[in-house]
């Protein structure tokens, strides 16, 4: 039905978040995952429909339902993200909380065709991008295209008694057989797994490093920016000469058929422990340079980064659903500006 989300990995902490907000906004819903067993109390909880299978079967069941938009939050998104946005029937939009570039990439590549099609795909409705770009879009508005931009983003999540989750494994693991990346001369080219590191003092005076990574913001700042050079850091990005040595060899494997998902099935189901999230605030950051020499800075201060992931695509969702969207793929700055950042409680600091 037109009006009908689906939520694929509903039984994870995203997934079981976006449902919860999507519940309170009075949308139907479809509960999707592997065991049934594991989306009964949640089923229960937002009187649900539950899908259980693999993925296959699953969409299978998803091209004959049409649903109004599908969420997806099952990684390794490098696998997924274009699987079931190729599986969504015309008319059914698709959100995902991806931050891989491979996916990304393969995302927006199908931009002619899911036009085509009336319907709208947006990848990266999560905390990374949706900051990232947002403080991005914000700091270049009205002004030419910045000769070199860094952004970072610097989350600060509350960790649940669990599981590491299948949508953070994916993103983990689905970075490793790309290594590093980094915007150069206009174009996107190979670079270190890791790069420079860089202290970032926020106006809430916490130092904290943040380290040039390949994650998704690295595209979106490019696109947002149209800088010749970017490069892209995250708070939670690795550094080191390990990560130097390890990334290489992990991501030749990781290049065997199946090893990604198993990979990412064995870190989804790493125990982590409750705690506190580090500092009061999450934020983004973005520094841009000009030809005639000048440098602009902006921070966007956000709440526990996992509660600006679930309002963002949450969010997106309910933006699709009232028709507020346009065909076609994209990121979710390019097609909402800085509006979600600051609807998942973004503030100018």
């Amino acid at each position: 039905m037109a009006d009908t989300v689906w939520v694929l990995g509903s039984s994870g902490r995203t997934g079981r978040g976006i449902a919860r907000a999507l519940h309170a906004r009075g949308v139907p819903l479809v509960l999707a995952g592997r065991s049934a067993a594991r989306l009964a109390g949640l089923a229960a909880e937002l009187d649900a429909e539950v899908r259980e299978g693999p993925l296959e079967e699953i969409l299978g069941a998803l091209g004959r339902a049409a649903p109004g938009v599908v969420v997806n939050t099952v990684g390794p998104f490098t696998t997924t993200a274009p699987a079931v946005a190729r599986a969504c029937p015309p008319g059914t939009h698709y959100v995902d909380v991806a931050n891989e570039l491979s996916a990304f990439e393969s995302l927006l590549a199908l931009d002619a065709v899911v036009a085509r099609e009336r319907r709208t795909v947006v990848t990266g409705a999560g905390f990374g991008v949706v900051a990232g770009e947002g403080v991005v879009l914000d700091l270049v508005a009205d002004r030419p295209a910045p000769e070199r931009v860094r952004v970072a983003v610097l989350p600060s999540v509350a960790a649940e008694e669990g599981t590491v989750g299948a949508a953070l494994a994916g993103t983990i693991v689905g970075q490793l057989p790309e290594g590093g990346r980094t915007v150069r001369d206009g174009r996107m080219v190979r670079s270190a797994p890791v790069g420079a590191t860089e202290v970032l003092t926020t106006p809430d005076g916490d130092e904290v490093p943040t380290t040039a990574a390949p994650f998704g913001e690295l595209l979106a700042a490019w696109r947002a920016s149209g800088a010749r050079e970017v490069v892209a850091a995250s708070s939670l990005a690795p550094s080191g000469l390990v990560v130097r040595l390890v990334t290489p060899v992990a991501g030749v494997l990781l290049r065997v058929p199946g090893a990604t998902t198993l990979a990412t099935s064995a870190l989804a189901r790493v125990p982590m422990r409750a705690a506190e999230r580090p500092r009061p605030h999450s934020w983004a950051h973005a520094r841009a340079t000009w030809a005639d020499g000048s440098t602009d800075e902006r921070w966007l201060r956000l709440g526990d980064a996992m509660d600006v992931t679930v309002a963002a695509a949450a969010g997106t969702t309910m933006r699709l659903l009232g028709s507020t969207g346009r065909p076609g793929a994209f990121l979710p700055g390019a097609l909402f500006g800085t509006g979600l950042a600051l609807e998942a409680g973004g503030v100018w600091a």
